[in-house]
């Protein structure tokens, strides 16, 4: 993984002493061997310094944690992806739409 990755991960990590997200600048990378990275990072708004051992793992994908069982998995896995026209039909429809489900389920 490349440094400007990690530094501009970190920038979403607030500062636990103030609460002010890190900025890039302030991240500074020791080294890092396979996954682990050992980094440097001073808050710009405390000054408060923190010497920091991430594990960060490349190619993983993450764990899918639904309430779905496996046989709706399986139906809307295999459904189409929605386009930007059903997106902008949906708009459309919410747009005009006064709320009023019954009317809309009893309509056919």
């Amino acid at each position: 993984m490349e440094e400007s990755l990690i530094k501009k991960l970190l920038t979403s990590v607030k500062c636990s002493t103030c609460g002010q997200h890190y900025l890039a600048e302030s991240i500074d990378i020791l080294g890092h061997e396979e996954g682990l990275w050992f980094l440097s990072i001073s808050c710009s708004s405390c000054q408060t310094q923190y010497l920091v051992a991430a594990i960060i793992e490349e190619d993983r994908a993450p764990e899918v944690i639904t309430d779905l069982s496996e046989a709706e998995l399986d139906r809307f896995s295999n459904m189409d992806r929605l386009t930007p026209d059903d997106m902008l039909d949906m708009h459309n429809f919410l747009k005009d739409f006064d709320g009023k489900f019954s009317q809309l389920f009893s309509q056919k």
